[in-house]
């Protein structure tokens, strides 16, 4: 058995090389299919290796699922970090594009990622295996979209310290510049995934610069509200 190879902690190489066969043939299959539609015997016809490969390493169809969404929320958990940390207040001090410029590039950013990684398709097949796995549901969006939030939420109220933004409501508003730039695409995408990408691009952009306008320090002497 293929799981005797691992004791003490230490994993033979050969189970990793499955492991991570089964875990990226999982994740193309139940992508495309959804949980219910996806057996063990696609799974390891898509990973190429044999179907007792994969009831020695996981057990099941279902822990191979759980494996496959845990490693996918650490990607989107990656993401988001990666977010929060060359985001707009680093830019701030890195570069000389200004703060709505900052705001659109953030947006775009994030509109990209929607609509050319797996989110969509991965929201679809959380939100399709949430009754029968609620932890999985609740983890996805604890690490991934709320994370998201968290991090926006951050870098706004730093904007509002620095004098950049006026944000009495962090919180509120991240909301505000994450439905104004991606809420509506996102909406679309789960439901008609084929819409361009240049139409999702062009609301985040939208929605950017409508959010500065609402949340930028005015000038005095500006009464433009």
């Amino acid at each position: 058995m293929v799981e005797a190879a691992t004791t003490m902690g230490y994993e033979d190489r050969r189970v990793r090389r499955s492991r991570a066969l089964i875990t990226e043939a999982a994740a193309s299959e139940f992508l495309a299919k959804g949980y219910s539609g996806t057996s063990v015997d696609d799974i390891a016809a898509a990973a190429g290796v044999a179907k007792r490969t994969i009831y020695n390493i996981y057990g099941d169809k279902e822990r191979v699922f759980r494996a496959m969404i845990t490693e996918a929320i650490a990607t989107a958990e990656a993401y988001s970090e990666r977010l929060g940390t060359s985001g707009l207040t680093d830019r701030h001090t890195q570069s000389g594009s200004t703060l709505e410029q900052r705001l659109v590039d953030i947006a775009r950013d994030l509109a990209q990622s929607i609509h050319q990684g797996p989110v969509v398709p991965l929201r679809r097949l959380v939100i399709g295996a949430a009754g029968r796995f609620p932890d999985l549901a609740v983890e996805y969006y604890q690490r991934a979209p709320q994370l998201v939030m968290s991090q926006l939420a951050r870098a706004l109220s730093e904007l509002d310290a620095m004098g950049q933004l006026v944000v009495p409501d962090p919180e509120l508003a991240a909301e505000h510049l994450a439905f104004l730039t991606i809420g509506a695409s996102l909406d679309r995408a789960m439901f008609d995934p084929s819409r361009p990408l240049d139409a999702a691009l062009a609301r985040a952009e939208a929605g950017a610069r409508a959010f500065y306008r609402a949340y930028r320090v005015t000038p005095a002497g500006d009464t433009e509200q």
